[in-house]
């Protein structure tokens, strides 16, 4: 199944074939299969897939993405991208672990579980999308909302994400950080760069301004999360000329934060910071007044969250160490993922394969995490539906 995922070239927000290889294989499981097509201005339509066996409770969501990052230069691959050729114990190409491998593991293991016939005692889902590892505005946040306008309701999600930093087994991802991301802008006045004063140079006061953000920390992290972290990520002028003092620089940032804050109250540091740096910037020596700046906040908020849901880990982390021997951390590191929607339907979670070639080239994944991993959610699922409690 892996192999003919990864040979479908579905680099966002391409279906490239992958959704059909799953509707193939879980229609003849005896799952219903529904696959929708979601828009929305300036972002590129989406193809979505929303699967479903059983109608009892619990229900067990299941959820990942089939889009994939581009390859970059094809040339430095020592196999091929989009064949899903085995070498050395391993296959290789490009979302072999972020994320088609996961997939691949979570339906090899229903269909194990299903073998003989045996219905779950319960439901199981997955719900596939296509643009994680782009906008994610045609995927994931509105796969949910049209499964829930159609009355599904879900006790528990897993994300299937290459969690595991070294080795299958080591990580269980329970919550993320949020993000939020913005452009400064400073205003300037343009001018010769050999007659200053009758000019005013943004970029001096674009120093004091990313100063007065970076100089301290937001926190020192809490029980359940990591230090907030903000970085500038991009600084430009725009400018092709040695010899002209720039009108206008922009800066962009992106601010990872913890439980200490939400969106709402990140965006408020961030501005008395820049206020305060704004008061004592030097855009022309003997200039008086403050800089003129400007923030713009590109994107949505991402909101932090912590899942802690013990019966959810538990049992999941129980699996774990039934199969591989090793018993997982409880982590919220690492970027985001699409479990910050699923998180506002019911608890979720993230395990999947190990992470440390995904978006690299000669993306690939042993095919001994291939069986393990299959193994681990075999054993969840038994678990989870025998589950009386």
């Amino acid at each position: 199944m892996l192999h003919d995922l990864i040979r479908c070239p579905s680099v966002t927000p391409e279906e490239g074939g992958a959704l059909d290889v799953l509707e193939s294989v879980l229609t003849r499981l005896g799952f219903e299969v529904h696959r929708m097509t979601f828009s929305d201005a300036n972002t590129p339509d989406v193809e979505n897939l929303y699967a479903r066996i059983g109608t009892a409770e619990p229900h067990l969501m299941f959820a990942g993405h089939t889009d994939v990052v581009p390859v970059g230069n094809e040339a430095d691959w020592s196999l091929a991208p989009f064949e899903g050729e085995i070498k050395d114990g391993h296959m290789f190409g490009r979302g072999a672990v972020d994320m088609k491998g996961g997939i691949a593991c979570f339906i090899a293991a229903v269909e194990n579980y299903l073998t003989g016939g045996k219905s779950p005692a319960g439901s199981i889902s997955l719900l596939i999308t296509g643009d994680e590892e782009g906008p994610s505005i045609n995927g994931t946040d509105k796969l949910l909302k049209w499964a829930k306008d159609k009355g599904e309701v879900w006790d528990a999600a897993i994300v299937g994400e290459p969690t595991n930093p070294t080795v299958l087994g080591d990580v269980i991802k329970n919550g993320r950080r949020g993000s939020l991301s913005g452009i400064l802008t400073v205003k300037g006045v343009q001018g010769h760069s050999a007659y200053p004063h009758f000019a005013d140079n943004p970029v001096r006061g674009l120093v004091d301004l990313l100063n007065a953000l970076l100089g301290m920390p937001f926190d020192e992290g809490t029980d359940n999360f990591e230090p907030t972290n903000l970085e500038v990520t991009s600084i430009d002028v725009g400018n092709p000329a040695v010899n002209v003092i720039p009108a206008e620089v922009k800066a962009t940032f992106n601010i990872r934060f913890n439980d200490t804050w939400d969106g709402e109250t990140a965006k408020a540091e961030i501005l008395r910071r820049f206020e305060e740096g704004a008061k004592t910037a030097n855009i022309r020596q003997g200039k008086d007044g403050d800089a003129i700046f400007d923030v713009e906040w590109i994107g949505r908020v991402s909101h932090v969250f912590l899942t802690r849901d013990n019966r959810l880990t538990g049992m999941l982390s129980s699996a774990i160490q039934s199969v591989t021997g090793k018993v997982p951390e409880l982590t919220t590191g690492g970027g985001t993922s699409d479990a910050r929607f699923i998180k506002d339907y019911c608890p979720v979670v993230e395990f999947g394969l190990v992470g440390q070639t995904m978006h690299q080239v000669d993306e690939r994944v042993a095919l001994s995490d291939l069986d393990t991993l299959t193994a681990v959610y075999v054993k969840f699922l038994e678990d989870y539906f025998d589950d009386k409690s």
